[in-house]
């Protein structure tokens, strides 16, 4: 006999648009989510609705009516004009050596900072205050991420070829992991919480089990340096991006090596998936970004137009574009289907260091050498604001999950809060 189904609830996800299920099946509780990447502001929602019930099941004629609501909640929220003016909230003076990298927790309610001080940093973002400061290392903290969506972890890799595990609540430090023989440059929690992975200049990518504390796979295959990696959103998949030109495809489960992703003629700068996993995103120094099939790691397109290295690049949300940042001083956006270049984004004066969509995806944020963050429309390419104030080269940016808040993070050994 069939285990009776229930639908519990159903949760709107705003980025990208989607409807979680929670139900019931067998006495457990499950979710699974539906995924709306193609909502536009001119949906026909009631069609799209009963186009989702003939293949799930768990919506019923009873909720029909309450499904249309929730999707054209999630379509009202697209339709939204962000005319949103960032202004400073907040300067941080966070450390007395160099910082080198920045990261928000998911709502964006604390941020993270590592530093040269061989220290990392947690803050308040509404306060500005430190809340702790994590020490233990015995050199550079260079890569440093929140275990998000949760944000009760942060992860630590440093150049003493070492990487911590900390909780956010105490400060304490849960684990180190030794095993690597040259600085870690990377990391990247799973989206589960269950695994870290570090990327270091031994060529070698590690995933390390967080609950025992220990290495699970050592991914070896690369020729140089790895200085990018990423998890798929189901978190089976990771990619690693080297210096030796070449983008890996790794199988989470086995450790296996499932493609090599040839073609680029220069050091990779960085690589991505996109939401559906069906994609990945290449940036390298040879000037081009290029777009790849995940599942068979055949190359699709090579997106090129740019005068000098690609440094970063980045889907949106929705997977359903490309953003790339150049040396050159320029950001492109790319539609990922069509391969068409649909706005350049030109006016900062130095290089792009790093590039990311607001969650909505109707907005673009770069930060550059400059001393300058801008906020672009991804739709046309028009500079909707400049971030003035550093007195040196921004290096990191990133918005909180709701898009409301950016964090700015320069060689001037400050952080801006804009609000």
């Amino acid at each position: 006999r069939a285990a009776a189904m229930g639908l519990r609830r159903l949760l709107l996800r705003y980025f990208p648009p989607g409807i979680i299920l929670e139900y019931v099946e067998g006495g457990e509780s499950k979710t699974r989510s539906i995924d709306l990447l193609d909502l536009r502001p001119d949906t026909d929602v009631t069609a799209l609705v009963e186009e989702i019930q003939k293949g799930e099941p768990l919506i019923t004629a009873s909720c029909l009516e309450y499904v249309v609501h929730l999707v054209q909640r999630l379509q009202d929220k697209l339709g939204e004009k962000q005319n949103h003016k960032f202004s400073l909230f907040k300067v941080l003076r966070t450390h007395v050596l160099p910082l080198t990298n920045v990261a928000f927790n998911k709502s964006g309610s604390r941020f993270i900072t590592g530093s040269y001080d061989r220290t990392c940093k947690l803050w308040d973002t509404a306060s500005g205050e430190e809340l702790r400061s994590l020490e233990g290392h015995r050199n550079v903290v260079y890569a440093i991420a929140f275990n998000n969506p949760y944000g009760d972890k942060i992860a630590t890799g440093s150049f003493d070829k070492t990487c911590k595990l900390w909780s956010t609540e105490t400060g304490k430090c849960f684990h180190t992991f030794r095993g690597h023989s040259a600085e870690i440059v990377c990391l990247s929690f799973n989206p589960q919480s269950t695994l870290l992975a570090t990327g270091s200049m031994d060529t070698t990518a590690k995933l390390w089990d967080l609950e025992k504390g220990e290495e699970v796979a050592t991914l070896s295959g690369h020729s140089a340096e790895i200085i990018a990696l990423s998890f798929n959103t189901t978190g089976d998949r990771i990619i690693t991006g080297s210096f030796d030109h070449t983008v890996a495809v790794w199988d989470v489960g086995t450790g296996r090596l499932l493609h090599t992703l040839i073609g680029h003629r220069g050091e990779i700068s960085s690589a991505q998936f996109n939401w559906d996993c069906s994609l990945i995103v290449t940036g390298s120094m040879d000037k081009t970004c290029m777009l790849w099939n995940a599942v068979t790691g055949a190359h699709i397109a090579t997106l090129a137009g740019h005068r000098k290295e690609v440094l970063d690049v980045c889907f949106d949300y929705a997977g359903q574009r490309v953003a790339t940042a150049s040396a050159d001083g320029s950001a492109r956006v790319y539609n990922a289907e069509t391969k068409q270049c649909i706005a350049k984004l030109e006016g900062h004066e130095d290089e792009i260091s790093k590039v990311c969509f607001n969650p909505k995806g109707n907005c673009i944020l770069t930060a550059s050498s400059d001393k300058t963050a801008r906020l672009w429309d991804a739709a046309t390419g028009h500079c909707l604001q400049i971030l003035e104030g550093h007195a040196d080269e921004i290096f990191s940016c990133a918005f909180n999950y709701k898009g409301d808040t950016i964090i700015t993070g320069s060689k001037d050994n400050s952080c801006r809060i804009w609000h």
